[in-house]
């Protein structure tokens, strides 16, 4: 049978000091044991596998221990420290919470509080995942939270404190475990490999703490998994295709496309993560995590929140170098905008492309570029006939003011800050603008078409028949369309088919690109005579009136109902 142990066991601390990342608790229940103000119930809460219940057993280990040292560690060479380094110890009780949560197992871990510990001073009972205890348990286990015998000490942790109640918190010292940070992960990680003869490449220890989220215990797992695949030598490589994560190389290949607007770059990198098994939500949630990189590295105070390796580092500040902020502001705003909408689309490859194109294409939608830190910002008053909004303002509009910078408003795409060259102004860009842009301008070199009346019909007769809703289809199919002065006149029955007309973005558009015509406007007129018609239904005949028709058509039919004594019913 194998010896082995899991480093997350093998390598749990058995000090405070050996804690990671939880210098605060450490240090104040030190200094509780050093001036005597232990309290009788401590609550330990915060994320999984960042030390919760290891400072229980080093706090049960140290009150019990018989000869500390001048820093308040255990000497584990007692008694007391033998056994419980042998798991023999009667004064550590453990509950697990989450298969123990009834009021009788409560209230046998209650009668246990009675008796004294065997040896030592303390007897103390750890209760993990208190949060599961039910309410009746929680109950039988006030009073004597509250009022506990001189030599019982309880250590309850959890993983949600929002689930315990307040009576139970009041009776506790409340101790709040942080996530570990990258950097500590990683150090801990290179210790653990100096010790166990391991070669392992510092890119791959960050991507192992990225991936464990802030958990050393999840850190640890995946370490013994990779160890277990690679062997004594831990390379980047390995680590990013046994955890199924993207190389960094994918993302910056992609800004390098972004800055040559190569779009077949972009499809190939795209259909070669989906080769390798990644879903299109991975890839583009993780080229915002990209575009954020590099916009901490446009400012140097903002370099230090990246949490990566120096070389990983010197690359994006050399990448973002290329970018101007505001391309990387409208890239961010672009990606949020795919993740809104990635849960409701089906063709999600497509809505992935959509988005990719969008952030090739982004200079040629004409995204200006703000004016400079060293040039002067002078103030504007915006002009709302040209749909501009100061950029000192907040976006924010009420109804009155959106309908005055954009007829129609669009309803469910998210806005775009597009940023006049040497202004201070903003326009707001719908979605439907930025494509019908990018339409324009790969077929900027087709000249403008003659727009005729039955052509217009035509196309304008195709687009209602793409439309998927059966009820907005029906709603536009009865509208009458002509052309007066290369002006779009849409004729309609009733107030709400024109509103119903409104809201179709597609349109207009679809219009304009196929005639290669920016200036083509629509106006909507309503005639009534155009409406549809409603025909009243005939109401139903009640009983009575039946049966008169019937006497009328036969009159022996009330002969029969006289002399069988039929009643006629209303």
């Amino acid at each position: 049978m194998s010896s082995f142990v899991v480093s997350a066991r093998k390598y749990r601390p058995n000090r405070f000091d050996d804690v990671l990342g939880q210098e605060h608790i450490s240090q104040t229940l030190k200094n509780a044991l050093q001036t005597d103000h232990l309290a009788h119930a401590f609550l330990f809460c915060g994320p999984r596998g960042v030390g919760k219940t290891t400072c229980a057993r080093i706090l049960a280990k140290t009150i019990n221990c018989t000869d500390l040292d001048d820093q308040y560690n255990p000497c584990n060479k007692c008694s007391s420290c033998n056994s419980f380094n042998d798991n023999a110890s009667f004064n550590i009780i453990e509950l697990d919470a989450a298969s123990n949560n009834g009021v009788d197992h409560i209230r046998a871990l209650i009668e246990q509080v009675r008796f004294a510990p065997q040896q030592g001073l303390y007897k103390v009972f750890i209760i993990d995942e208190v949060h599961m205890l039910s309410q009746q348990a929680f109950n039988a286990f006030l009073k004597t939270l509250e009022e506990p015998p001189k030599h019982a000490i309880f250590i309850l942790a959890t993983t949600e404190k929002h689930k315990i109640l307040p009576t139970i918190l009041s009776r506790c010292q409340l101790f709040d475990f942080k996530r570990i940070q990258i950097k500590d992960i990683v150090k801990q990680l290179q210790i653990i490999c100096a010790t166990e003869g391991i070669t392992a490449e510092e890119e791959a220890l960050h991507v192992i703490a990225q991936k464990a989220d802030g958990a050393m215990r999840d850190a640890l797992s995946i370490f013994d998994r990779i160890v277990s695949f690679s062997g004594k030598e831990l390379k980047y490589q390995d680590v990013i295709g046994n955890l199924n994560v993207l190389d960094y190389d994918y993302y910056f290949k992609t800004s390098d496309a972004m800055l040559s607007q190569d779009a077949s770059a972009v499809f190939l990198l795209l259909d070669e993560i989906m080769n390798k098994g990644f879903e299109p939500e991975t890839y583009l949630n993780g080229l915002g995590d990209h575009i954020r990189s590099l916009l901490l590295c446009k400012d140097p105070a903002t370099v230090a929140l990246l949490e990566l390796t120096d070389d990983i580092k010197l690359r994006y500040k050399d990448t973002a170098s290329l970018f101007d902020s505001n391309y990387l502001m409208n890239g961010l705003a672009i990606i949020n905008h795919f993740d809104i909408n990635s849960r409701t689309v089906r063709n999600k490859r497509l809505h992935s492309e959509m988005s990719l194109l969008k952030l090739v294409y982004l200079n040629q939608l004409k995204f200006g570029l703000a004016p400079s830190s060293t040039e002067s910002l002078e103030k504007k008053t915006p002009d709302l006939n040209k749909n501009e909004l100061s950029v000192n303002e907040p976006i924010i509009q009420t109804p009155a003011e959106e309908s005055i910078l954009r007829q129609p408003t669009p309803k469910t795409d998210s806005d775009y800050i597009r940023t006049v060259p040497n202004s201070s102004v903003a326009t707001i860009l719908s979605l439907a603008d930025l494509e019908a842009q990018a339409i324009a301008k790969i077929k900027s070199d087709s000249p403008a078409k003659e727009v005729t009346e039955d052509e217009l019909i035509s196309i304008w007769e195709g687009q209602i028949l793409k439309i998927t809703s059966p009820s907005v289809k029906a709603a536009l199919s009865g509208i009458k369309v002509r052309l007066e002065n290369q002006l779009i006149v849409a004729t309609v029955g009733t107030t709400f088919g024109k509103e119903i007309l409104l809201q179709e973005k597609d349109l207009m558009p679809a219009i304009r690109t196929h005639f290669s015509r920016s200036d083509l406007n629509l106006e909507i007129e309503i005639d009534t005579s155009l409406a549809p018609v409603i025909v009243q239904k005939a109401k139903p005949l009640s009983g009575k009136e039946k049966y008169d028709k019937l006497v009328e058509v036969n009159p022996q039919v009330d002969e029969l109902r006289k002399r069988f004594h039929l009643r006629i019913e209303e």
